[in-house]
């Protein structure tokens, strides 16, 4: 036992110090977060054939709750702390993570669902978001409300709405480069890996930078997108209980693009709100382990 765990614990040891000392390096790199979402995105959604996407009650519904609870988390909390209330809106606000189509998959759920709610998902969230942060975001403009929704969107728009149409002019003007993309189909996981340490870096800059005072917050934070992201999940199962998608709904529902929602966060919010997003990266994941290892145990039974 101390052969194996000896490695890792002075692994661990010795990532915390060098991450102390190079965080600032990827924090000066967070101008290339953009560009990673966006091809992330292209790379996957070259994947998905217009013909492959039908919408059902059930998207519509969806989408709904993912909005309004956005505007209702942040109408309730911003009277006890505006920080805190911009946090909780944008764990609601953040679109379906491209990954969790991965995860239905591996949960027997309905890929075909869950690729259809992404794109509607991004599409709401690319309209609405331009509205909700010029009426509470802190984007440091007192230019007039149609500017600023417009000037967000501007920047919004490309992330989530651009690759879409990129990858399906590839597919059918650039058939060749869409079978050179189909080859690097892990190619989304590096590009999340290497926004995630940029965000990651980012956030880390703005908790080493928090005034003492502030914590108090940080943790209330951490514990909203606990709440929000079990919220999500449970409505979501729910839900699809109902429309016989049990588990491609509260996938659609529950696992958000944090990655984008940190980015958001940091661009048109207060940056310590990022903090909400970025521990429920850690919630999600705690969540899906445990949905897995409930199938794994169902089908080992089953075989037995």
């Amino acid at each position: 036992t101390e052969l194996y765990t000896r490695p890792y614990t002075l692994s661990l040891h010795d990532a915390l110090p060098i991450w102390a000392i190079f965080y600032k390096i990827f924090n000066e790199l967070s101008f290339l977060t953009p560009y990673f979402i966006f091809f992330m995105l292209l790379f996957t959604f070259s994947k998905l054939s217009p013909k492959e996407i039908g919408y059902k009650k059930l998207h519509f519904i969806l989408l709904f709750i993912q909005l309004s609870c956005a505007a209702i988390a942040y109408l309730a909390i911003r009277k006890y702390d505006n920080i805190l209330a911009q946090g909780a809106m944008i764990c609601f606000l953040a679109p379906t993570a491209t990954s969790a189509a991965v995860i239905t998959g591996m949960l027997n759920g309905s890929i075909s669902f869950l690729t259809s709610f992404t794109l509607i998902s991004n599409l709401g969230v690319a309209l609405i978001a331009p509205v909700f942060f010029t009426l509470w975001g802190d984007t440091g403009t007192e230019i007039n409300f149609m500017h600023s929704c417009a000037t967000i969107f501007i920047k919004v728009f490309p992330l989530l709405i651009l690759p879409l149409l990129c990858a399906w002019c590839i597919r059918y003007r650039l058939p060749k480069l869409q079978t050179v993309m189909l080859k690097y189909s892990k190619m989304p996981f590096y590009l999340w890996s290497l926004a995630l340490i940029i965000v990651t870096a980012r956030t880390t800059n703005s908790v080493v930078n928090l005034p003492k005072e502030q914590y108090g917050i940080a943790i209330l934070l951490a514990l909203a997108s606990l709440i929000i992201c079990c919220f999500q999940f449970i409505v979501g199962k729910t839900l699809g209980s109902k429309f016989d998608n049990r588990i491609a709904s509260g996938q659609s529902l529950g696992q958000k693009n944090t990655i984008l929602a940190i980015w958001m966060s940091q661009v048109f919010l207060n940056p310590i709100a990022a903090l909400a997003p970025s521990t429920y990266i850690f919630w999600q994941n705690i969540i899906n382990s445990y949905q897995l290892v409930k199938v794994n145990k169902r089908a080992k039974k089953e075989q037995v």
